[in-house]
């Protein structure tokens, strides 16, 4: 008979690879966790890894088992949100990820009163890239995603919580700033600052202005950076310009947002969602964030129906 037990631990050496950190990490021995697992193989009468490999990797049957294990240990995770319902008790832990563009604007407007407000839910959030908040998801390392979607992942949820105009920011010296009919075409220029590749706000860039390959030819300087807050910074010191979405916009002092300006005749938007996997086990603590920060947010920014949704992927 296989144990939930033996499902978290074969879960755990997939999220790991290693048996040791997954021992650790489900606070046991290895010779504990290694010899459940070896006897639910002999249970089941196939090979789950193949310890061959370094780092170790799941067998084709074996990754078939792993993913239903998965969804088993949410499922039977249902049960305490359940009596915690039931009981009207608000507390548990939520593991949290969240995309480095989000992270130092949104945060703050959340965090602070959501843990004043629930101080028996325990927040654990950690900043990373979208790619890698998808991972960890399907991995069960993370309960809940911050990020911009559509995502269009198989097995992902995608919950909207607001919208953001993406617009420009400009040296105060910049033509653009003199542009009355400013089109996303006219950021294709080679004194226009973008994000690294990885992140889905450069992606959105991309495909909103068409950025090509002969504008970046004429740069005789080349930077690509992972924050936005760093494009701030090098738009004021050395010139040009770049997109910011809104949140970063409304974070900067006011006599820096008239060197911002919108689209004329179109309002591209970026779509922040709250996304989890299918069978989420903590769905009341779910509904709490969402809820919490929508009302924490701008009114403005919940309505979709101001602009048109950029895609990104």
């Amino acid at each position: 008979m296989v144990s939930l037990i033996q499902l978290e631990y074969i879960v755990a050496v997939d999220t790991y690879r290693h048996f040791a950190t997954a021992a650790e990490n489900c606070f046991v021995t290895q010779p504990t966790l290694s010899m459940q697992i070896k006897k639910m193989e002999e249970d089941l009468g196939v090979m789950i890894f193949d310890r061959s490999k370094q780092p170790v990797i799941p067998t084709d049957v074996g990754k078939l088992i792993i993913d239903q294990a998965r969804i088993t240990l949410r499922e039977s995770g249902k049960i305490k949100d359940i009596v915690q319902s039931f009981q009207n008790k608000v507390n548990g832990e939520l593991k949290v990820g969240i995309i480095p563009t989000l992270a130092p604007y949104l945060l703050p407007l959340f965090v602070g009163s959501f843990t004043r407000e629930f101080p028996d839910i325990q927040l654990l959030v950690h900043e990373l890239l979208t790619e890698e908040i998808i991972d960890h998801l399907q991995k069960d390392v993370l309960d809940v995603g911050l990020l911009v979607t559509p995502l269009r992942e198989k097995n992902i949820v995608e919950k909207p919580l607001f919208y953001e105009e993406i617009m420009v920011y400009s040296n105060q010296t910049h033509p653009i700033l003199q542009n009355q009919n400013l089109q996303p075409k006219d950021i294709a220029q080679h004194d226009f600052w973008m994000l690294n590749d990885g992140h889905c706000f450069h992606s959105q860039v991309v495909n909103l202005c068409g950025y090509q390959e002969q504008a970046q030819k004429q740069q005789t300087f080349s930077y690509r950076s992972g924050s936005l807050e760093t494009l701030k910074k090098m738009v004021e010191v050395e010139g040009g310009f770049t997109l910011l979405p809104e949140l970063a916009i409304a974070d900067l002092p006011e006599n820096k947002k008239e060197q911002t300006r919108k689209f004329n005749q179109v309002t591209p938007l970026r779509e922040v969602s709250l996304v989890y996997v299918r069978n989420f086990a903590k769905s009341k603590l779910l509904n709490l964030l969402f809820k919490h920060i929508q009302e924490n947010i701008p009114a403005e920014m919940l309505n979709k129906e101001k602009g048109e949704v950029t895609e990104w992927r």
